[in-house]
């Protein structure tokens, strides 16, 4: 089921969807209003997520919504502040700032790619804003939300592209 009016809300016991509290971890610099790049801050804010990228080596295609896109070899994301392709997917290495999408670990396998300083991004304010899976419980992200590799797989499955995810400062 596809929950389109469904919205994702980070709250302090974890991320409300569909009636259930996910446990999530979030950026090691804290939830900001003033976001930039490095900080390793998750923004605050409403965000809406852009589609669905996965492994396709590692999850199985039927697993998935059939929007879900494949993460090939040569795709990243640009984080280089100062190039046109700044928070963006690219997908070919370019020789600029850049984080790999095929990971050797499990935590990109399965991406929600959040609008945050998007599509018209400007530079320096942030990029590479995920949903996505977790090092373990407890361990703060680069600046993205992350879950359990089970709760990323339900939310997956259950969220649509353009679902709300609202951030807010914690207390």
């Amino acid at each position: 089921m596809i929950a389109t009016t469904s919205e994702l809300v980070l709250t302090p016991t974890g991320l409300r969807f569909l009636g259930r509290i996910l446990p999530v971890t979030w950026g090691r610099g804290g939830i900001r209003s003033d976001k930039r790049e490095g900080d390793g801050a998750t923004p605050v804010g409403v965000h809406r997520t852009l589609g669905l990228l996965y492994r396709p080596d590692r999850i199985p295609v039927d697993r998935l919504p059939p929007w879900a896109i494949p993460i090939r070899l040569e795709d990243r994301w640009c984080d280089a502040p100062e190039h046109p392709d700044y928070n963006h997917l690219v997908r070919k290495p370019f020789g600029k700032s850049q984080e790999r999408l095929r990971r050797a670990d499990p935590l990109y396998d399965l991406i929600l790619p959040l609008d945050w300083n998007w599509p018209d991004a400007q530079p320096g304010r942030g990029s590479a804003i995920f949903i996505h899976q977790w090092r373990r419980p407890g361990f703060p992200t680069a600046g993205c939300l992350a879950l359990s590799r089970r709760d990323l797989l339900f939310v997956a499955r259950n969220a649509a592209p353009g679902t709300r995810v609202v951030v807010r400062r914690q207390p």
